[in-house]
């Protein structure tokens, strides 16, 4: 049988109907809809994409092989979920967590406290060059200072994100940062000069908002903090050693060593320390059993996979500190499956084609040509579940059209960044989404309003692009390989 080309018709009832039952999955289970809802609601749309596919030649052999292919790309990403899942069980009962929150507790302000997240994050992202990797380390512990003081933890999940995803995105160790110049066609350190332009502001009007949030904010009454600390010290061994795990991880992702060995090596460090350092809190989670090896075995074992469970006596830090294992990231694998074979599904059958060539045609004007760009990196965000596949494949279909308009790659190469990077995030079924609600503990849409950077970040891009400001034409700055090819 012939294939046939998706048309307009295949397009709307593909997307559309997917997107029709997203919203009445949120709207149905509201920020419980990542627990299973909005994957039921990805798997429908990847069966009507199918059948779309089925009606226009497509045989179900080769749309089973594009569902294989597409979650084969999520696998690192399931992979670095799985492990962050054990990571935050190690850090909660080696005494690392309890250690950053004791000592946040005593120096952070709640007047700038949130400002002073998104700097953190945004500083130690830049260092290591991902966002990911600071969300599964500071960001956990930053949540758990809010929570003690009596902070928004939504607010300060935002903040985390914000300052996260600003240095993840201006690091020239981000693989994000190398990823679209390759596209576009130009080295990496023009593309970070050019996105200053517009990251730099979006990033001052973000710390701005925190700290006009936290002005007004006070802490709990000292009685209420004292009583947090004394806890924490009753507990757990206090120590700046215990950030030794910490500091390991951050060392390794500067040497660029792969993620998923970066975290468990910080896991397994995280569970030496425990056994050196907290036996109380190994006993506390045994519950009465004898002080023996294999007791002591099975509880680290539990904590790996089954997350560390607090027993202080206080609710509230008790459910601060009962958190991690691999087991608290299914939901999240789950997520990510069903976002990628719908993602591969729509590639497949060409209707993801059909929704990028209407978008060039819409941009008939350079302000129109940028907010087309923009719109097809965070429509491909919201589609294919995937920011690498939004950067690629938008930089692929939008590069000869800015060079015919006479614009230079490193435009679009911004745009891409501000509309596919930073808007990840915010879409919860996406795989950033899904990993910072999963390990912030926060979902997605209660922290999304507050994630100011990334949504200051891509209106101004936009409004660069409608007025021209810093909008560069081709003979500006002759690209990277044509350098090279003088030389």
């Amino acid at each position: 049988m012939e294939i046939r080309v998706a048309n307009a018709a295949d397009a709307f009832i593909g997307i559309g109907g997917t997107l029709a039952l997203l919203t009445a999955s949120v709207a149905l289970f509201g920020s419980d809809s990542s627990a299973g809802a909005n994957q039921i609601a990805l798997v429908c749309g990847a069966a009507i994409a199918a059948g779309i596919g089925l009606k226009n030649g497509h045989r179900w052999k080769a749309i089973e092989r594009a569902i294989v292919g597409g979650i084969g790309t999520a696998m690192p990403a399931i992979l670095i979920l799985l492990s962050v899942g054990s990571l935050i069980g190690a850090w909660m009962i080696s005494g690392t967590v309890p250690t950053l929150i004791f000592y946040g507790l005593l120096v952070l302000d709640p007047g700038f406290f949130y400002a002073a997240c998104c700097l953190l994050c945004a500083i130690t992202a830049i260092a290591i060059g991902s966002s990911w990797t600071v969300a599964g380390t500071l960001g956990i512990a930053l949540v758990g200072i809010a929570a003690a003081l009596g902070q928004s933890v939504e607010i300060t999940a935002g903040a985390i994100i914000s300052g996260a995803y600003f240095g993840d995105k201006m690091s020239p160790l981000s693989d994000t940062t190398n990823l679209a110049p390759a596209v576009t066609g130009i080295d990496i350190f023009t593309h970070i000069r050019h996105m200053t332009w517009t990251t730099a502001p979006s990033l001052a009007a973000a710390l701005a908002i925190f700290l006009f949030i936290g002005g007004g904010s006070e802490a709990e009454q000292a009685g209420n903090l004292d009583a947090s600390l004394a806890l924490l010290e009753a507990h757990f061994d206090i120590s700046a050693l215990h950030l030794v795990p910490l500091v390991l991880v951050i060392v390794l992702a500067v040497r660029k060593t792969p993620a998923v060995a970066t975290i468990l090596a910080g896991a397994l460090t995280g569970i030496l320390f425990a056994l050196a350092f907290q036996r109380p809190a190994i006993l506390a989670m045994a519950d009465g059993e004898s002080n023996g090896v294999g007791t002591i075995t099975r509880v680290l074992w539990t904590v790996l996979f089954d997350g560390y469970t607090a027993t202080t006596g206080d609710a509230d830090l008790d459910s601060l500190l009962s958190r991690g294992g691999m087991s608290s990231m299914l939901a999240t694998v789950w997520l990510v499956i069903a976002a990628m074979a719908f993602g591969a599904v729509l590639e497949r059958a060409g209707i993801l084609q059909v929704l990028l060539r209407g978008l060039i045609k819409l941009g008939r004007s350079t302000g129109s040509l940028i907010a087309a760009s923009g719109g097809t990196c965070f429509g491909i965000n919201v589609l294919a579940a995937d920011q690498f596949m939004a950067i690629v494949l938008t930089g692929r279909m939008f590069r000869d059209e800015y060079l015919r308009r006479g614009l230079h790659e490193k435009n679009l190469a911004r745009v891409v960044e501000d509309t596919g990077t930073i808007t990840s995030p915010l879409v919860p079924w996406n795989t950033c989404g899904a990993y910072m609600a999963a390990t912030l503990g926060v979902p997605t849409l209660a922290y999304l309003p507050f994630c100011f950077f990334n949504l200051i970040n891509p209106l101004v891009s936009m409004a660069y692009g409608a007025t021209g400001f810093k909008i560069e034409p081709a003979d500006a700055e002759p690209p990277a390989n044509a350098q090279a090819v003088a030389a």
